[in-house]
């Protein structure tokens, strides 16, 4: 997250042109019990009860829909396995008591600790004496400072969402030089937001836009709204917004609908249901949302338990878990939301 992939803009803006979302890996079918991994609906050899594994999971506070959907994620995926402990504390924006609870984690003796740190660079002394105790940490979403201080690390493509949000306001203002973009962005101080905006730049660059005003919000309702009121005050004039998150997206629409304005078009980011159901209707600003999946705290529980009892990760050749896992930030509209919509988080 905290890496800027500048050399893969040009390559995943010629892939996203055409349309087509990865879905899948490989077009093998799954067999029965006789495969490795963990494909939703198929009973397979990791799924087995093994040894116990008791996990601690951290997250920030659930103050939005998003985290809360990562929070709920995890707790369902550790209730598949009659073999998990899931110990749960309380989320937290507090980076003092977020440490509080991972030491807590390692006076327990934990297994494996699951964490989405508030702040990736703070939690990182932490994380690294966890993993100097011999306790399994699974790195969720914000990246910890060193990769010592993991074993696995699960994140969505922060650069890849911008690559993804600019590809599509490129081909929706194809041939208009004179475009005006803006770009609603969301805590300016974490990494993942200057690699989504870093990705937005450099997609707009590929077709000679830029982003012509942008302001940051904080993730939450209040912010959108107030970030997005004072844009539209500075720009008289705009033919496309990114707004970087789905939730504080709630309190961007309540300004643009207090300002009266509509001669733009909206991306979202994330993938926020309420925005998919828009998408889907198709009478609203909103023409697409890049997805940021919510199921990377539920990855996190299972690559904890498969690290743990020394298993690896189904269609893959390697004998264990891999290091790093980075999931596809795809574009929706109206063409494929019906593919989206079911997994959606609710704002």
């Amino acid at each position: 997250m905290s890496r800027t992939r500048t050399a893969r803009a040009g390559a995943l803006v010629a892939i996203l042109v055409t349309g087509v979302a990865l879905t899948a890996c490989t077009g093998n079918t799954p067999d029965t019990a006789t495969q490795t991994g963990g494909q939703a609906g198929v009973k397979v050899a990791n799924d087995e009860p093994g040894e116990k594994v008791v996990i601690g999971f951290s997250a920030p506070a659930a103050d939005h829909g998003w985290m809360a959907a990562i929070s709920a994620a995890a707790r369902a995926e550790a209730e598949k396995y009659s073999d998990v402990e899931l110990k749960v504390v309380e989320g937290t924006n507090d980076v003092n008591l977020q440490i509080s609870q991972v030491e807590t984690f390692i006076n327990d003796k934990v297994d494996a600790i699951v964490l989405l740190p508030f702040d990736g660079a703070a939690m990182t002394p932490v994380a690294l004496k966890a993993m100097k105790a011999g306790i399994t940490v699974i790195n969720v979403d914000r990246e910890f400072d060193s990769p010592f201080a993991a074993r696995s690390t699960v994140l969505g493509d922060n650069y890849g969402m911008g690559v993804s949000a600019g590809t599509y306001v490129c081909e929706k203002l194809k041939g208009k030089s004179d475009a005006v973009v803006a770009e609603i962005a969301g805590i300016d101080s974490l990494p993942l937001t200057q690699d989504r905006s870093k990705g937005f730049a450099d997609a707009l660059g590929e077709c000679g836009l830029n982003v012509d005003n942008r302001v940051a919000a904080e993730f939450t309702v209040e912010s959108g709204e107030k970030a997005a009121a004072n844009l539209l005050q500075a720009a008289p004039r705009i033919d496309a917004i990114w707004n970087h998150d789905d939730d504080q997206g709630i309190g961007v629409g309540a300004a643009i609908k207090n300002s009266g304005r509509s001669e733009f078009f909206l991306v979202g980011g994330a993938g926020s249901a309420n925005v998919m159901r828009e998408i889907k209707a198709d009478n609203g600003l909103h023409k697409a949302t890049v997805v940021y999946p919510s199921t990377q705290g539920a990855d996190g529980i299972r690559l904890a338990r498969l690290a743990v009892q020394g298993k690896s990760l189904g269609d893959l050749v390697e004998v264990e878990v891999p290091r790093q896992v980075e999931l596809f930030a795809p574009v929706v509209t109206k063409d494929n939301v019906d593919d989206y919509l079911p997994t959606a988080f609710e704002s």
